[in-house]
């Protein structure tokens, strides 16, 4: 099958793989050896389409430092938030690729390509991926007083009572809402979803008592349990996290089907030469060992990890298969 007579249910999942080879392969082998000799010459602009303070702009920069001194030529960010994170996307996205652009983003780029229905940009084609920086556990947390102390008995709760219990959330498709779907899905259950501008703002209603539960990450979500304005009922991932030691993985607690976790990654406009994107991935995986990076992002309950292109590439296809399911069978719009 060539990228060509992929069918048009298949454009977003399935050219990724023919974008991996076919963006990155396109510039011819001698050309790509000269940019690699010569490049960097100039500061490399780095855009995070989020504003300012999400830990999506914090491992940019905080990275990007590390990057600035690998490379011998500043990291400049630059925050390009909206619509969803598509604006700073679409950006990128349309920039030459000549390897002086990069797009620090996180699962938004995979939930946004299953989410709308037209983008500015073909995720599948237009953007090639580097390699990962960073993951984290994602936390199921309740309010306080909420009768059901487990995640059996939220299950149990929810199925008793469908449409009862309450979830908050960053905003209608927002990373929060479709893991809580996800999970609803999974356990064939139903609950009320109340969104917010911010999962910050969501995490404030839930730790008042006013919505039963929400899922953030360890770093939006751990001083919260430590001091007993959230109850922490269970975490993704393979083992506890050191931050919430009495807070079970939802395998744990019997549950073992939901394991999302965050991620955060750096991507390019398709066409980079290979070269460049090979030097470029090398650099982040000697710059997430850095103390600073470490201390950083494990003071933020994230892990600094790095990844082929190719790895990264196989998330971003898995994630948005499984984001296009979790929407179409919740009957998820924007509007």
């Amino acid at each position: 099958m060539t990228c060509r007579t992929l069918g048009s249910t298949l454009l977003v999942i399935g050219t990724l793989w023919c974008a991996l080879t076919q963006a990155q392969g396109s510039t011819p082998a001698a050309a790509q050896q000269s940019a690699s000799a010569s490049w960097p010459t100039k500061a490399i602009r780095v855009v995070v389409p989020f504003a300012p303070g999400s830990f999506t702009d914090t491992a940019a920069r905080t990275i990007g430092a590390e990057l600035g001194a690998e490379l011998g030529h500043p990291v400049v960010v630059e925050n390009r938030g909206g619509a969803g994170s598509t604006l700073g996307t679409d950006i990128v996205a349309k920039a030459a690729p000549d390897g002086y652009t990069f797009l620090v983003t996180d699962n938004s780029f995979a939930m946004s390509a299953a989410l709308y229905e037209k983008l500015p940009y073909q995720p599948a084609l237009d953007i090639v991926q580097v390699s990962l920086l960073a993951d984290a556990p994602a936390v199921l947390v309740t309010r306080p007083n909420l009768p059901a102390k487990t995640l059996k008995d939220i299950v149990d709760a929810a199925r008793s009572h469908p449409g009862t219990l309450t979830f908050g959330s960053g905003g209608q498709g927002s990373s929060a809402h479709l893991a809580v779907e996800a999970f609803l899905l999974q356990n064939k259950i139903e609950m009320l979803h109340i969104p917010f501008k911010g999962i910050a703002a969501a995490m404030v209603d839930v730790s008042a008592d006013r919505v039963d539960l929400a899922i953030g990450s360890v770093g939006s979500t751990s001083a919260y349990i430590r001091d007993g304005r959230l109850r922490g009922v269970a975490v993704s991932g393979d083992t506890r996290q050191a931050a919430l030691p009495d807070v079970p993985t939802f395998a744990q607690a019997g549950f073992a089907e939901f394991n999302m976790l965050y991620w955060f990654g750096m991507m390019a406009p398709a066409g980079t030469p290979r070269a460049i994107l090979d030097r470029m991935q090398q650099a982040i995986a000697r710059a997430v060992n850095a103390e600073k990076v470490q201390t950083v992002f494990s003071g933020a309950g994230v892990r600094a990890t790095v990844s082929t292109p190719a790895a990264f590439t196989k998330i971003v296809v898995d994630e948005t298969a499984l984001w296009t399911d979790v929407i179409r069978r919740a009957r998820i719009k924007i509007e």
